[in-house]
């Protein structure tokens, strides 16, 4: 199967591309439209800065390109957020795959939310062998609203949507590569979709 890592000047790729190497597969990282293109399937990590990584998605015609994807995609923490239509993380504009607006956690709360934490109202085959209440592992400031889109529930001073899915896209708030055997079942799911 050939899996490709965007590279996109965010953070937290080879951490993807470790837990990948774990499962038997040794997929390409790049920024490469044809090679983007031609995978069998695409997982856009990340953390940084919605803006920043919008301006270099941008500049190279990937964002574009990646919404013409039709080969499951899964976005990954600021990958989810860049898939969502507006951050307001500088007032950024997104992708608009999905329609949630990414708000940041309230000033009475502490932030980020870094750590273990459950999931919750689980469809689609993404979590397929994956209870309600499992735990995975959360770094984020900022969240997706809860919509039409969401396919898990997370809960952190309101409740946020701990993944999302339209058509061949899925994308999770949380790290499935630090989310232990939870996080391993969900990329297996990922690959066999």
């Amino acid at each position: 199967m050939n899996v490709v890592i965007l590279k996109y000047n965010a953070g937290n790729v080879f951490s993807v591309y470790t837990a990948l190497q774990r499962l038997g597969i040794e997929a390409q990282v790049t920024d490469s439209p044809d090679v983007l293109q031609a995978a069998d399937r695409v997982i856009i990590p990340g953390v940084g800065e919605a803006q920043t990584a919008m301006q270099y998605l941008r500049h190279r015609g990937l964002d574009l390109l990646i919404k013409d994807l039709t080969q499951p995609v899964l976005g990954v923490c600021l990958g989810l957020q860049l898939f969502c239509s507006y951050s307001e993380e500088n007032n950024t504009e997104c992708l608009g795959i999905f329609p949630q607006k990414v708000r940041r956690f309230s000033v009475a709360t502490k932030v980020p939310h870094m750590g273990w934490n459950t999931i919750q109202d689980l469809k689609t085959p993404l979590f397929a062998q994956i209870e309600s209440e499992s735990y995975v592992y959360y770094v984020h400031s900022y969240y997706a609203e809860v919509g039409e889109t969401t396919i898990a529930t997370g809960f952190y001073e309101e409740p946020f949507s701990a993944a999302l899915n339209v058509r061949n896209f899925s994308a999770v708030q949380f790290h499935p590569e630090k989310s232990a055997s939870v996080g391993k079942q969900i990329l297996e799911n990922f690959l066999a979709l």
